[in-house]
Parts: structure tokens; sequence; C-alpha cells
């Protein structure tokens, strides 16, 4: 804000009540300095209440105290305390003169950007999907007279935007790629999942226990064989 608010009655209630010079407050209200003048001869804005600039927090009084004492000095608008609200996400506003362009912007972004997606197209010309979908399968209502404009050239978007857009997409691409190769090496050439090992009784046939079974000594092999008695 370079200008205070109401700038004529604030004039008002400068003449009013202060030492100020004409060109102060003409400087100070954006105002003609021969304006100020019909306002203190009564000629100008006869009809309108003064507004005091300090109680609207608009001056402070240790400024307008600087400024009557020194007729060269300029006064300086508060800083409102209040940050700036930041345009928030949402459907982007189009004069009307230029949205019949719209139309061909979409149909150039489709043409050159492929890689957009139809929200990023609508975010940089402010449209909607279904207007994107029917410019692109050509069913639009207009689909003979559309030609392919670049919106930057249009006014319907900045340079920076398209590429921060067309940048954002790209990447994306590139993302989606590397993972799409990665699947098909897997799938040409498998690792092969390890066998477990063979057990002792599938390598040999027999069991352990069958094996100690078997050298488990015998009557016969400790006393030898038995004699037949008579």
């Amino acid at each position: 804000m370079t200008q205070p608010l109401m700038p004529m009655a604030t004039a008002v209630w400068l003449v009013d009540n202060t030492s100020l010079t004409f060109k102060q407050i003409a400087d100070f209200c954006d105002l003609h300095e021969l304006e100020v003048q019909g306002i203190a001869d009564g000629l100008v804005a006869s009809n309108i209440v003064g507004m005091d600039p300090v109680a609207n927090s608009q001056l402070t009084q240790a400024e307008l105290d600087r400024c009557q004492g020194d007729p060269k000095a300029h006064l300086q608008l508060k800083q409102d305390d209040v940050p700036t609200a930041r345009r928030t996400k949402g459907p982007r506003y189009t004069p009307v003169s230029k949205r019949q362009d719209k139309p061909d912007a979409i149909a150039w972004l489709l043409r050159h950007h492929p890689e957009l997606s139809d929200a990023q197209v609508s975010r940089l010309v402010g449209t909607t999907k279904p207007t994107i979908q029917s410019i692109r399968d050509r069913s639009h209502w207009n689909s003979a007279n559309i030609k392919p404009v670049d919106p930057v050239a249009l006014g319907l978007c900045k340079q920076l935007e398209l590429d921060e857009a067309v940048a954002k997409a790209a990447g994306r691409r590139a993302e989606a790629t590397a993972e799409a190769g990665t699947m098909t090496a897997y799938e040409n050439d498998p690792s092969p999942a390890p066998e477990p090992a063979p057990s002792d009784f599938l390598s040999t046939g027999r069991s352990t226990e069958t094996d100690q079974e078997d050298d488990a000594p015998t009557v016969e092999s400790v006393f030898g064989p038995q004699q037949p008695k008579d």
C-alpha cells in the first residue's frame, strides 16, 4: 500500500488537525497540492468527514510529530504487522477476454508436452479435465477452429510456471521408466531360489538309526556260533 485508505478523508483530517504543509499532505495522500489547498479553503471535499490516520493505524504519532517539526520530511505509512496472504492453490482466474484462448493453449500443451498430466495442464491454463479430454479426442464443440498456441504467448501462464511443470513431469517419467526397467530385468532373469541340502536319508537311502542298528554287537559276533548239543 503506497497511500492511506480514503486519501481524501485523511487529507481533510490532516489539514484540520496538523501543521503539515500542503505538499507533505499531498505527497502522503497522493493528491495534487492544489487539491489540498482547496480543502483548506473549503472549496474541495467540504462534505467529507475527516478520518484520523493515527486512530486507524496508518500513521504513528511519532511519525506525525517528526514531520510537523520538519517541513521537508515525508510521512511514511505504518508497516502492517499482518503478513500478506499468499495465493492458495485453486482454480486460476482467467480474464473474460482470454477465456476463448484456452482451447488453443490446451492443444499446444497436449502436442508439445504430452508428458504433462491433466492436473498440470488444468493448473497452468485454468481449465477442467473434461475440457482437456474433449480437446484430446477432438470431441470439443469447436475442434475445427482450435489452433495450438503457446499459453505463455497468450498470457495464460508464465514461462517459469511452464518450465517448472515440464521439469516435474520429466522427473516423474524418468522415475517410472527406471522402475519399469528394473521389473523387466527381474522378469527376464530371475535369480533361482537356493535348494535345501539333501538329508542323510535321501543321499544314502538309509537312515542313521538303521546304520546304528546294523553296527550293534550280537551274541554270535562276541561268543562265536553256538555248537549243537548232543
